[in-house]
């Protein structure tokens, strides 16, 4: 199988950490699929949103490192749903059902469109502390695609896979980079029509970011230099709708960093995470973190609050 080659983690991964699946709604047919992974007394976790072609299991090598660490992690994988307000519905119960308040969202392509619209759905009552955004945008209207968005649920399984198949890099890639295409072929293929159909739905239904009512987030935007299925012009969007955001840059990546350039992609997010530590809103357990640090973390909290 693909994935073996992809690292040997995977398997540990597999066999180490549970996949749970939840039903929050009152339809039984939507089930949530996640690993939560680390300790369970950290209330403020970071969850990972995947792509339209992606699984929980994207991002099982974030998973395995910052749990490493001292990180409470949780990755998952959504139901159908067809339209954002009902996404946002139902990841909202998701977290009351996890009783967790506050969390800090890691998004990748639509998952990262997905966590900005929760945050703006929820600004009145904040669900989140937090943004990663890797490989994002925020107008759906980049991909062209808005007026047969309503059609993609007549559309059979094979052909939305070619869909999004189109989008994955062509041409010589660099063995990992082509490694992980693979894995996130596996991933496509274990996806039915329905899955596929509503993720493309909500990647390409149109709709946009209104920036006003998240620009109190932290936000770091991660993106790479080299091919991806996001255009030059989606990227600088996203720089203008968050102009204070921290900005990760990889030279080469492609559409999947976080398999390919992990350990780059887990220190951004280490950098990220860190300007909580010490705060009710630390993702990680306070056992792995230095006194020094925590000290250093403090006054900067102190002097943030004196500026303001």
């Amino acid at each position: 199988m693909e994935e073996i080659r992809i690292s040997p983690d995977y398997n540990w991964f597999r066999s180490t950490v549970p996949l749970k699946k939840i039903i929050v709604d009152d339809d039984d047919s939507k089930v949530w699929s996640l690993y939560d992974a680390g300790p369970k007394s950290i209330r403020c976790p970071i969850i990972f949103l995947p792509p339209v072609s992606g699984t929980a299991e994207v991002f099982f090598q974030q998973v395995l490192a910052l749990t490493g660490w001292g990180y409470r992690v949780i990755s998952l994988q959504y139901p159908v749903y067809w339209d954002l307000l009902e996404f946002c519905d139902g990841f909202r119960k998701l977290l009351d059902h996890l009783h967790l308040d506050k969390v800090h969202l890691f998004g990748a392509s639509l998952g990262g469109f997905l966590a900005q619209k929760f945050a703006e759905h929820t600004h009145k009552s904040p669900r989140v502390h937090s943004l990663i955004l890797c490989n994002s945008f925020s107008d759906t209207t980049i991909f062209n695609q808005t007026l047969t968005a309503n059609s993609f649920w007549l559309m059979p399984a094979f052909m939305l896979k070619k869909i999004v198949l189109g989008n994955f890099a062509k041409g010589p890639v660099d063995p990992k980079m082509a490694d992980a295409i693979d894995f996130m072929v596996d991933r496509l293929e274990s996806l039915n029509q329905g899955e596929l159909a509503s993720r493309l739905t909500l990647n390409c239904q149109n709709s946009y970011v209104e920036p006003h009512k998240i620009k109190d987030l932290a936000v770091t935007i991660m993106d790479v230099f080299d091919q991806s299925a996001l255009s030059h012009e989606a990227k600088e969007e996203m720089y203008k709708l968050y102009p204070n955001a921290r900005r990760a840059h990889l030279k080469t990546g492609g559409n999947f960093p976080y398999l390919c350039r992990s350990a780059e992609v887990n220190l951004y997010i280490q950098i990220h995470l860190r300007q909580f530590h010490g705060t009710r809103y630390a993702a990680i357990n306070l056992d792995m973190v230095s006194a020094e640090e925590l000290e250093v973390q403090k006054s900067h909290l102190v002097n943030s609050a004196n500026d303001q």
